[in-house]
């Protein structure tokens, strides 16, 4: 039907309102409400069984714990039933206690104190044990040994004032040895006394100088004119001199480098032998036993 031309047409196809096979459309509200209470029942049914489930197996941890420590309690008691009673055990053997001594021990024999007195100093003494070799190398120096000498008339292993002095001094001995380099000579003469006290009088007194041994190849040197370097030395008992110059006869300045050096070196080979000489008296004394 229609109210005029050009009007708006109810119900007719095209419409929304037309269901051209004649079904309704359904309820989705309703729809999802359903299954929504569906779903609550099923999560409630889940959780009430895990609580049942975790209930029993706390039931049965328990139960297993409780026999097991009944055990132990039982293997505990009966162990310690077993162990013996105190009057049983052995008794502790006694060990004896390491004891030490209070006495302290010597200290090491002192090398000086051999060759300050004669009492001591009773290694063999000569030209030979003094002096050995026939040269003695001081660093990459080596100096040729020519005549050596010893005698107990100290006076006459001296020049000058020194005779005397050495004779007033109760000196011993006086062992002599010459070395050479280069046309350089250096004789050492090495005084002996019976005590340090005495050699270090006579070295404090010293004047003049020891004598030149020439011989083996070494020429006179070192006699008046000649102008010649001197040194005095002392160690324990000994005192130690040396007189060095030229063979040639010249005269020794300030600036003749190789004639204080060699007169250094043999003063220095004469004091380390000196030196071994107590040091090896000294440890003898050390390692020898010890009278009952």
């Amino acid at each position: 039907m229609s109210f005029g031309q050009g009007g708006p047409s109810w119900g007719g196809p095209g419409s929304p309102d037309h269901d051209p096979h004649g079904t309704q459309t359904p309820d989705w509200a309703a729809l999802a409400d359903a299954s929504a209470a569906r779903t609550r029942r099923k999560r409630w049914l889940m959780i009430g069984g895990g609580v049942l489930a975790t209930g029993a197996i706390a039931a049965i941890v328990a139960t297993a714990v409780v026999s097991m420590n009944g055990g132990n309690d039982r293997g505990t008691q009966n162990t310690a039933n077993e162990l013996p009673t105190p009057t049983d055990l052995p008794d502790r053997s006694p060990e004896a206690e390491p004891t030490f001594s209070s006495v302290e021990p010597l200290p090491p024999p002192n090398p000086k104190d051999y060759v300050s007195s004669a009492d001591k100093d009773k290694a063999p003494l000569s030209a030979g044990t003094l002096f050995p070799g026939d040269k003695v190398t001081m660093s990459d120096r080596a100096y040729a040994k020519g005549a050596t000498a010893r005698t107990t008339n100290c006076a006459a292993a001296a020049q000058g004032a020194l005779g005397s002095i050495l004779a007033s001094n109760s000196c011993d001995q006086v062992i002599r040895a010459t070395y050479s380099k280069g046309g350089v000579a250096v004789t050492v003469g090495v005084a002996v006394f019976e005590t340090e006290a005495l050699a270090l009088k006579a070295k404090d007194q010293a004047k003049g100088g020891i004598a030149s041994l020439s011989g083996a190849g070494v020429p006179t040197f070192c006699r008046a004119p000649s102008v010649c370097r001197k040194t005095t030395n002392s160690y324990g008992r000994y005192v130690y001199f040396t007189v060095g110059g030229f063979t040639s006869g010249k005269n020794v300045t300030t600036s003749d480098k190789d004639v204080f050096t060699t007169g250094d070196d043999i003063a220095e080979f004469a004091f380390r032998q000196i030196l071994a000489r107590g040091r090896a008296q000294a440890s003898a004394a050390a390692t020898a036993p010890v009278a009952p």
